[in-house]
């Protein structure tokens, strides 16, 4: 047994330092995705005009109107990083960005899978990799969810 003890004492120091970690990795992650989405939602914002051009030739949004596509795109990219960052309604916020980036990808699709777009479609996987860890294991213990709920179970409400 003394074996066992001194393989796996070293391995248990090992998964608590990562355990330690955690927390900051996801908010790493989430911080991340927000300044990408909300960066590209500012974008938007500079020129407007050059906004509503991309969305009524470029962006193929399916069953939206160019125009209201462009407002819900900006506000989307606007609002829900502000959600994420902060790891308030974590996973329904990063089920919605998930969806977002998946309309992203096929309404530019002509773009994203032509040899030319190759990056900018790696850059769309990542980013969805990374939303997809946010929806499956939350927001992780640094977010304003985590705090929400310790409060709810300590009042005995939850």
């Amino acid at each position: 047994m003394p074996l066992a003890n001194t393989l796996t004492r070293p391995y248990g120091a090992f998964v608590r330092f990562f355990d330690f970690l955690s927390p900051f990795f996801d908010l790493v992650i989430r911080l991340w995705v927000a300044k990408v989405f909300f960066q590209s939602g500012l974008t938007k914002i500079q020129s407007w005009e050059s906004t509503r051009m991309l969305f009524e030739y470029e962006y193929n949004v399916p069953l939206l109107p160019p125009h209201i596509a462009a407002y819900l795109g900006t506000a989307t990219e606007l609002g829900l990083p502000v959600f994420i960052a902060l790891g308030l309604m974590g996973r329904l916020s990063a089920l919605v960005l998930f969806v977002f980036n998946i309309v992203a990808v096929f309404s530019y699709s002509e773009f994203l899978f032509s040899r030319e777009g190759a990056g900018g479609l790696q850059q769309h996987i990542l980013w969805g990799t990374m939303i997809a860890m946010i929806l499956f294991h939350g927001p992780g213990r640094l977010s304003l969810d985590y705090l929400i709920k310790r409060r709810v179970e300590r009042n005995g409400d939850g």
